[in-house]
């Protein structure tokens, strides 16, 4: 039988751009710089999604490195990507809004011999559930209520 975890947060939107985040016993703070006109009292929900995908990347890869009795000592991750801000803005519609495509770059401190990297990097992206949700088409609704 399948073991489903179901996740949930709660956002508050200020009168600018300040999304205060409930999730469970944390609290994260969504904000725009001062050039985009917030006050930049959190990160930016793109820099919140990259850091939600190395998160994830690391934590599946530990995870793994403990099931295959592998030493990981640790790891670097760099995570980068570009959108054009005008679409945002409302400048431009020619293109999507969202990222043109996302890149991730990866430094494993391990005894993972360089043969069983490939394969542990591949067995990752199907693991890792933020990887599988950005690559994959996760349908998403929007409801007002």
């Amino acid at each position: 039988m399948a073991k489903i975890k179901s996740y949930r947060v709660e956002a508050r939107a200020d009168d600018a751009f300040k999304v205060t985040v409930q999730t469970g016993e944390h609290v994260l703070q969504v904000d725009q710089p001062l050039f985009a006109g917030g006050a930049n009292t959190g990160a930016t929900p793109i820099d919140h999604l990259f850091a939600a995908l190395a998160g994830c990347i690391a934590t599946t890869a530990r995870i793994m490195a403990k099931q295959k009795k592998l030493n990981l000592n640790g790891m670097d991750i760099s995570v980068e990507g570009s959108l054009d801000l005008d679409i945002i803005s409302g400048k431009n519609s020619d293109t999507r809004p969202g990222l043109a495509g996302i890149t991730v770059t990866m430094s494993l401190d391990s005894d993972i011999p360089d043969g069983e990297q490939a394969r542990f990097i591949e067995e990752l992206q199907k693991r890792c559930p933020v990887y599988d949700t950005l690559a994959g088409a996760t349908p998403i609704e929007l409801a007002v209520v």
